[in-house]
């Protein structure tokens, strides 16, 4: 079953896309993605949030993607073609693809990324990143399909593309995982908040700032707490042994930049930075303090024994 784009508007295609879960949002689904939190496509679906596909990084990896496809074509001498329509599973109907391309005269997809230059290693060899492997298998899944193939433009200036078969094992774990994401979608009951920066940023979003003089009694958080407790002293005392170790390193190299530990390399180096005095300039010059000065609003968490 599929879904024409061709006439639909750019926000009839997002209001679609919040009816199941695509290609991109598999890795977030299964909690198994580094950029986004199971909570935050959580909120996308439901509507509380907008969602990611509006960023500076998606707008030039759109723009990007037919470059990326004829250099394909052109290294590969296969053909590709668009396919301007939303794609559904035949029996998942919440389990959707926008694919970019499928490939001529094979059971096959081609999917277009852009990365930075930093990410190179991620490429190396026969290495494909996590949530892409995720994101192709889903696409293999909802499509039919018996492969997938993969090319990226690495900082601008190489390009690589790679081919992965169906992964039947792969597809079924992707499929029962997303769908109980997709049950709690269905049933407005939001997956458990994980230790990730986005789920923090999610809740930072959601309730940016307290209600002075407020309270709230939670008994049954007592354990929690002492958990946190107890993790926080295991920590201090690990950033104690860690520098005590570092300490004696530090000694036996002395007044060298460099020292060679069998496969290790490791160095004590001369740093040169300049900071800005605020401290001082508003003492010298509050007037021009004042003007320059941004106020900023945030919630510090902390935990205190009573």
């Amino acid at each position: 079953m599929r879904i024409s784009t061709t006439k639909m508007t750019y926000e009839e295609w997002k209001q679609q896309r919040r009816k199941g879960i695509g290609g991109s949002d598999a890795a977030a689904a299964l909690g198994l993605s580094r950029w986004k939190s199971p909570l935050r496509l959580y909120l996308e679906k439901i509507g509380e949030i907008e969602s990611d596909v509006d960023t500076e990084a998606a707008y030039w990896g759109n723009i990007l993607e037919d470059i990326v496809a004829k250099e394909f074509e052109k290294r590969t001498g296969k053909k590709t073609q668009r396919v301007n329509a939303i794609l559904i599973h035949p029996d998942h109907e919440w389990m959707i693809a926008n694919i970019d391309r499928k490939v001529v005269g094979e059971s096959a997809i081609l999917e277009c990324k852009t990365t930075s230059t930093w990410n190179k290693d991620e490429w190396k060899d026969d290495e494909i990143p996590q949530e892409y492997i995720i994101q192709l298998q889903h696409y293999l899944a909802v499509t039919g399909y018996e492969k997938a193939y993969i090319a990226v433009l690495i900082g601008g200036n190489k390009f690589v593309w790679k081919e992965l078969g169906r992964d039947e094992e792969l597809i079924n774990m992707i499929i029962e995982g997303e769908q109980r994401f997709w049950e709690m979608v269905e049933n407005r009951t939001p997956p458990e908040l994980d230790g990730s920066q986005d789920a923090n940023a999610i809740l930072e979003y959601l309730y940016p700032k307290a209600e002075e003089g407020t309270s709230i009694e939670l008994p049954a958080y007592e354990s929690l707490v002492d958990e946190i407790v107890s993790l926080n002293k295991q920590i201090k005392q690990l950033e104690e042994l860690k520098a005590e170790k570092e300490n004696k390193l530090k000694e036996a190299i002395g007044e060298h930049e460099t020292a060679i530990v069998g496969k290790y390399k490791i160095t004590w180096k001369n740093i040169t930075s300049n900071r800005f005095d605020s401290r001082t300039f508003k003492k010298e010059y509050p007037d021009l303090y004042a003007k320059f000065v941004k106020t900023s609003t945030y919630r510090r968490f902390s935990i205190k024994e009573e």
